[in-house]
């Protein structure tokens, strides 16, 4: 009864957080308003909610709750495509300025990146799901200097637009690409509930999941590139936030005490929206967009994050 309580604690937080950035400060002129501030709330529900759910998905499968996808380098090798695209084709280009093809080039790299890491990975048997960690920081780290090689040498009107990329914005979300974005995360969260099952006991590690009767292999396999699809899709919607999805679901951890996944996903969904509904109010109507989201995002993050390390070492 008191997961419950809490769930629904949470839908009326999160309608209200949703409910108090739509109507805030609306003015007079809340026909022009409203509708830009409901694409904007839709890309927070729709962006929030994919890194929550991929970020739990990643924590069950690797068995650590101090790791995200991010780890595995599709951040940088988003920053990499955005940088590559500039840098031989100009700002002007077609590939950059329409947002549907950059849209879709930028998932269709990061999803095909992190396929050839897992196919590395189950090459063989016996590989560890931590050489996959070991191999995505390697590429990051040579994705992310790359990237700085580049920038350096690209022209610095032309880096402005690199810049607008490196932060996660909720402004000016394109219809079209929203539409896309719905559409994939629809598709894969259909394809996600066939897994939903087996959530619970992978958490418990391998061995244990395989003496239950779980083939890991497959259902690992078929986990990791649901996370790929849903962190790019959300990443190439919006821009990297590295640390939301460690934040959110380690409170809806601590929040519910429980390992069912079944609440896990809603509840860190919802934390999700809260965080970002609530973080986008303080930026647009307390620091009157001085910053982005994604700042502070990710510094309460990395605070929470060294935390986590230091709670862990405790242990």
């Amino acid at each position: 009864m008191r997961e419950k309580s809490k769930l629904i604690l949470l839908v009326i937080l999160a309608a209200a957080s949703i409910a108090g950035y739509l109507f805030i400060e609306l003015g007079p002129n809340w026909d022009y308003a409203l509708p830009r501030r409901a694409e904007k709330i839709a890309a927070i529900v729709l962006t929030g909610s994919v890194i929550a759910i991929a970020t739990l998905l990643f924590q069950t499968v690797t068995n650590n709750r101090i790791l995200t996808p991010s780890i595995i380098g599709l951040d940088s090798l988003y920053m990499l495509v955005q940088t590559t695209l500039v840098f031989f084709l100009g700002s002007t280009s077609l590939t950059v300025m329409n947002k549907q093809v950059n849209f879709a080039i930028s998932v269709g790299f990061m999803v095909l990146f992190a396929l050839v890491l897992y196919r590395l990975l189950f090459r063989r048997e016996g590989q560890n799901i931590y050489f996959l960690l070991l191999l995505g920081l390697i590429f990051g780290t040579f994705f992310g200097s790359f990237t700085s090689f580049m920038q350096v040498l690209i022209d610095p009107n032309e880096f402005q637009i690199i810049q607008d990329r490196m932060f996660a914005s909720f402004n000016n979300i394109q219809t079209e690409v929203f539409m896309m974005a719905i559409a994939l995360t629809g598709a894969t969260l259909l394809y996600l509930m066939k897994f939903v099952k087996y959530l619970d006991v992978l958490s418990l590690g391998k061995d244990t999941a395989i003496n239950l009767g779980v083939d890991y292999d497959y259902t690992v396999k078929r986990l990791l590139v649901i996370i790929a699809i849903l962190i790019s899709v959300a990443t190439a919607l919006v821009g990297p936030i590295t640390f939301l999805g460690l934040l959110v679901v380690n409170v809806a951890y601590e929040m519910f005490k429980t390992y069912k996944h079944s609440t896990l996903i809603f509840a860190s969904a919802l934390v999700s929206v809260v965080a970002l509904a609530g973080g986008q109010m303080l930026v647009e109507h307390v620091f009157t967009f001085s910053t982005q989201l994604s700042v502070i995002i990710n510094f309460i993050g990395g605070i929470y994050f060294i935390y986590l390390l230091l709670k862990e070492s405790k242990k």
